[in-house]
């Protein structure tokens, strides 16, 4: 099987009621809130050191049986910023994905480098649910 890295989209940043250990690398979370400034739709995004995605992404993962992330309850708001830019949008429900793997190994998980990588079964996956403003390149 083949792996990628996945640099997804920054559509966001750590909300001020997220819980965070900044005395060690790469930052603990213990509790996340993403703060929306922008989003231009993909399944899937990031602020470092966290990956979000959409419910119906995360659902079709979980039925996929993929290995290395749990899937938690993360807390979602909008900017004002947000709201100028897009008056009319709703965000889905998301998830966080903690990912827990070893890269390379399984479904998911974090390289040396701290960046993700997902095996080619994830990227079909989030690919199907709209993947389109993210890099992604081969994980040797």
């Amino acid at each position: 099987m083949q792996y990628f890295f996945l640099e997804p989209e920054v559509a966001g940043e750590l909300g001020e009621d997220t819980v965070i250990d900044p005395t060690v690398h790469p930052p603990r979370v213990d509790k996340l809130h993403y703060k929306f400034s922008g989003w231009q739709g993909d399944a899937v995004l990031e602020s470092f050191p966290c990956v979000i995605a959409t419910q119906a992404a995360s659902d079709a993962l979980l039925q996929n049986g993929v290995t290395g992330v749990q899937f938690v309850e993360v807390e979602v708001s909008a900017s004002d910023e947000f709201r100028d830019l897009y008056p009319n949008r709703e965000l889905p429900p998301f998830r966080w994905l903690k990912i827990s793997g070893e890269p390379g190994k399984h479904d998911f998980g974090i390289a040396g480098d701290l960046r993700l990588v997902v095996s080619e079964k994830v990227l079909g996956i989030l690919r199907s649910f709209g993947l389109e403003h993210a890099l992604t390149e081969p994980f040797a």
